[in-house]
C-alpha cells in the first residue's frame, strides 16, 4: 500500500510540473513567438522604401531599417512602418 501512495504522489508531482511549464509557455513564451511571427510576416510582405541613408538617390548598405507600406495602402506616414532592411 505505501508503494502506491509514493507512486501517486510522483504521478500528482508530474502532472503538476508539467501544468506549470504548459503554463509558464502559453502566458509567456507564446506571446512572444506570436508577435515576432506577425512582424516577419508583415515585412515580408510589404513594399519597402529604398536605402537612401546619405539622400544622394543611390541605394546604400549601411541601413539598419527602412520604411514599409503594406501593399493597396496609401503611402502616409499614418500608414508606415520600420523593417530591417535586408538588402
Amino acid at each position: 500500500m505505501k508503494e502506491t501512495v509514493g507512486e501517486l504522489n510522483a504521478t500528482v508531482i508530474v502532472v503538476l510540473a508539467v501544468g506549470v511549464l504548459m503554463a509558464f509557455f502559453y502566458y509567456t513564451l507564446w506571446p512572444i513567438l506570436k508577435n515576432n511571427f506577425n512582424e516577419n510576416s508583415k515585412c515580408s510582405a510589404a513594399i519597402c522604401d529604398k536605402c537612401d541613408s546619405n539622400g544622394d538617390g543611390k541605394v546604400d548598405t549601411g541601413c539598419d531599417t527602412v520604411t514599409c507600406y503594406r501593399k493597396g495602402d496609401a503611402h502616409t506616414k499614418a500608414n508606415s512602418f520600420q523593417c530591417v532592411y535586408k538588402g
